[in-house]
């Protein structure tokens, strides 16, 4: 029965708890923001919203740090790279893992076939790349909704995102971005450059060493005092915007290379790809099923994750072509020797290269800073 107010004999309204007012603000602000045309009369507005709406975030997020919290599938890490497959359910995530790995992930007509984390490992070029089959998420998975916590978390331990979109539901790349964004990864991002340091007085002090176009300073003095800084030295060493200073702030989030695939293109007409295509864009276009484009895709996947091939040789002997040695660009020689052993480093004397980084074969290098290129060999001389 609904409680009665004794005075006037009304029934009272059941009051709202706090989380239920936390939530209610935080959707109030997200249609404020959705429905304010950005323009330089409305940046300074709509930066302020997002700073509060970041702040009753991360106070909601606070409060709940002793409930049980996503963490993402135990999958023990192997090869050169980690890949994690995200998608909506059906959009053939697991076809597509099944052709670029020896993997054996179940396929079925019908949403949700995988329940778990399947790993399949693609060889490519000497690379060995470990690409993770994880369950669709669905609307609200950030939320929880699904098991969407596990799949989001996982994300943020990967070296390069392969988003899958379905040719037949183009509606689903605003959602993936979304929840991806909710869960704190930036696809295809860099981290700000931005530097805040609080201070003990003189209030918020913002200062830039480029033109600053996309935010004022004093939008960026308003955000941070709603953000609960007082006294800070701010200095701005890339021309940022609002989310961008958001994100420096709060410093969890996590920076990833992407690629987005457009799949089942067997399925349609070239009308309808390129009409896709004008809505959203994609880097390649595959059919996971038929295994069209699928080798460009291996390439596309080894080159966003910025790798090279060194061929080591030692003295006196042939360079070893069989297993090259597989590093992330850029690679100097003092990375290679960190990377070998730790003594390389200190008994480092010079070292011959053949390939693309130097002039002509046998080059003597002496500077560890030199900078060595995809399928260079390189033969160290020790002290």
């Amino acid at each position: 029965m609904a409680k009665v107010d004794k005075k006037t004999a009304q029934p009272t309204e059941k009051k709202q708890s706090k989380r239920e007012i936390e939530s209610s603000k935080i959707t109030d602000l997200e249609n404020q923001i959705s429905k304010t045309k950005y323009n330089k009369k409305t940046q300074h507005a709509i930066g302020l919203m997002k700073a509060q709406l970041a702040k009753l975030k991360e106070k909601s997020a606070n409060k709940g740090k002793g409930q049980k919290k996503g963490e993402g599938f135990s999958v023990r890490k192997s090869g050169d790279a980690t890949v994690v497959l995200l998608g909506f359910p059906s959009v053939g995530k697991s076809t597509l893992l099944n052709a670029l790995t020896n993997a054996e992930s179940q396929i079925a007509h019908y949403a949700f076939t995988t329940l778990t984390c399947i790993p399949g490992t693609m060889d490519y070029k000497g690379a060995k790349i470990q690409i993770l089959d994880v369950p669709g998420i669905v609307e609200g998975a950030a939320n929880g909704s699904g098991r969407g916590k596990e799949v989001l978390q996982t994300i943020r331990s990967a070296n390069l995102i392969l988003v899958v979109l379905d040719v037949l539901f183009p509606e689903q790349h605003k959602k993936i971005l979304k929840e991806v964004k909710e869960v704190g990864v930036r696809m295809n991002q860099t981290k700000p450059d931005v530097r805040i340091k609080k201070t003990i007085k003189g209030g918020i002090d913002v200062g830039s060493t480029v033109k600053i176009t996309k935010i004022d300073k004093e939008t960026v003095c308003d955000m941070l005092k709603a953000m609960g800084y007082v006294n800070a030295s701010v200095v701005l060493r890339e021309d940022i915007n609002a989310d961008q200073l958001i994100d420096a702030v709060e410093a969890n989030k996590e920076y990833i290379p992407a690629v987005t695939v457009l799949n089942k293109i067997d399925l349609v007409t070239e009308n309808q790809i390129s009409d896709f295509c004008k809505e959203i864009n994609v880097d390649l276009k595959i059919s996971a099923q038929k295994k069209e484009h699928i080798d460009d895709l291996k390439e596309l996947i080894f080159s966003r994750l910025s790798f090279i091939r060194l061929y080591l040789k030692e003295i006196g002997k042939k360079a070893d072509y069989k297993e090259p040695l597989i590093v992330k660009s850029p690679c100097t020689l003092r990375n290679l020797c960190e990377k070998l052993h730790r003594d390389f480093m200190i008994k480092f004397k010079f070292a011959r290269i053949w390939g693309s980084s130097v002039k002509f074969d046998s080059q003597k290098i002496t500077n560890l800073r030199h900078e060595l290129k995809d399928e260079d060999v390189v033969e160290l001389h020790m002290k």
